[in-house]
């Protein structure tokens, strides 16, 4: 897939924002390296869109145009004044008629989230119990026998 740099991005999202919008998109797009789970970013104080450059090299052009919509919506919805948020009824519906996506699909970048548990016994009645937090095992007690407990990993 040839690459794309940030003018074609630019003059595609002016180009869509005129045909699905009727409206132009008169501020700045680019690309962002630094976004690992998200699709793209609207920002609200200076009304650039931020875009996940892995959106159009992992996936194709139509991926890279629906999270462009997405974040018109946004952009778009913000500008007029009305209801900008992903939870606003608004902002479902026009995502609906433009056919963005509602979510970007996981990149290779996105960080897969292993949840690691620690196992505790207590010292008098020998009760075992899971935590995805360690804690401190001077602190607390068994809420049985009133012992402390012991790490078990």
């Amino acid at each position: 897939m040839v690459a794309m740099n940030n003018q074609q991005l630019q003059e595609l999202t002016e180009k869509w924002s005129v045909e699905y919008f009727q409206r132009p998109f008169q501020h700045q797009i680019f690309f962002n390296s630094r976004l690992r789970t998200t699709g793209g970013r609207y920002h609200l104080n200076d009304h650039h869109i931020d875009i996940n450059p892995l959106m159009y090299t992992e996936f194709d052009l139509g991926n890279l145009k629906r999270v462009v919509l997405h974040e018109l919506c946004h952009y778009h919805l913000h500008l007029t004044g009305r209801d900008y948020h992903h939870r606003s009824l608004e902002f479902r519906r026009l995502l609906a008629q433009v056919g963005g996506s509602r979510y970007a699909p996981a990149t290779s970048k996105a960080k897969k989230r292993s949840r690691h548990y620690w196992y505790y016994q207590c010292t008098g009645c020998g009760i075992q119990i899971v935590r995805q937090r360690r804690f401190n095992t001077d602190r607390y007690v068994c809420r049985r026998c009133g012992h402390h407990f012991v790490l078990k990993n």
